[in-house]
């Protein structure tokens, strides 16, 4: 699916199951604790922290998964098309950083 699709999936899922969004505040409340939720899977699956028998069957794609909702939700709620940002932010990327990361030392 596409960005596009995946903002209209989410607000007709919105619309039809539940009720209304929550509010901006509410739903950047929720976007970081879904990131903090991807931030513990990391921690113990890629850093040094272990996993606690409760942590043990989290799926790192569900809760990531969960963080793009939440961040749709938002886009949703205060008009933005996350597909032209996405494209726009990539081209500023590209004609800030294009020769930046190739001359980065610390990088080979």
């Amino acid at each position: 699916m596409t960005i596009k699709e995946a903002q209209k999936i989410v607000d007709d899922w919105i619309n039809s199951y539940g009720i209304r969004y929550f509010s901006e505040l509410t739903n950047l409340a929720i976007l970081t604790e879904e990131v903090g939720e991807v931030a513990r899977i990391m921690s113990r699956k890629y850093g040094d922290q272990s996993f606690k028998k409760s942590d043990e069957e989290v799926d790192l794609g569900d809760e990531m998964a969960d963080v793009l909702f939440v961040l749709i939700c938002l886009a949703n709620q205060t008009g933005i098309d996350l597909e032209e940002a996405l494209r726009k932010n990539l081209e500023k990327k590209t004609n800030r950083d294009k020769d930046r990361h190739r001359n980065n030392e610390k990088l080979r």
